[in-house]
């Protein structure tokens, strides 16, 4: 009998989208944008299920997509339709009624994210939970440049006194790419970031979230890019 954790991909997904509409849905590369995040976690062993909760399930179907084996899919509830509900509160639905030792959360808006950033950062977590030092994980960009306030006061630096940017403190912005929490975390904060949650550094050009038809253009020329890379064996 296996110890392993039950593992549970939580990826969200609606029909309507703001800036880009039916991005979710839309060719990206190849395949509907959808496709990339859902295709790479079903390559992990470890993660038992993928459950989509999503407004568009007769979509899904008309792009080949149906419940079975390790995909799910939950019909998302009327109240919590719509583009101002909070994500935390889709998430609690889903911890709710879908049990697992630990959750993975992340978005189809993340075509380039990597099996390797994933199982790296489930090992990662791991080792953090079995010092008692992380309750989750959520991964981060770092950031070494100069900050200004709207009112042009500077925020992390000396204007008098320039350094190089490469020895400013390192901020690190939250970059939606991957969470990791416990049925126990949520319920101790209500979010997918628990009480002491630890980041996860990754690669920028790895780490491009979808959110403006800008987004778009470059996360397309990010995944032509890896591709001839991978083409020429870079």
């Amino acid at each position: 009998m296996s110890n392993a954790p039950r593992i549970v991909a939580l990826l969200p997904m609606k029909a309507h989208s703001q800036r880009v509409p039916a991005k979710n849905f839309r060719d990206f590369c190849g395949r509907p944008l959808f496709r990339w995040v859902l295709d790479m976690l079903l390559s992990i062993e470890a993660i038992d299920e993928v459950v989509i909760n999503t407004d568009a399930r007769a979509e899904l179907a008309r792009h080949g997509l149906t419940e079975g084996g390790r995909v799910r899919i939950r019909d998302r509830r009327a109240d919590l339709c719509g583009d101002t509900v909070s994500m935390n509160r889709i998430l609690a639905d889903d911890v709710a009624r879908v049990p697992a030792d630990l959750y993975l959360m992340t978005h189809t808006t993340n075509p380039l994210l990597r099996r390797e950033t994933v199982t790296g950062a489930l090992a990662a977590y791991g080792r953090a939970r079995a010092r008692g030092t992380a309750d989750s994980l959520f991964t981060v960009t770092k950031v070494q440049t100069r900050f200004y306030r709207a009112d042009a006061s500077p925020v992390n630096h000396d204007p008098a006194n320039l350094v190089q940017t490469q020895d400013l403190e390192p901020w690190f912005e939250e970059n939606s790419n991957l969470y990791l929490f416990t049925p126990e975390s949520f319920a101790a904060t209500g979010a997918r970031i628990g009480a002491a949650p630890m980041l996860h550094e990754t690669d920028p050009a790895h780490s491009i979230d979808i959110d403006t038809p800008g987004d778009w253009d470059l996360a397309e020329i990010a995944a032509r890019a890896r591709r001839l890379r991978e083409a020429v064996g870079a």
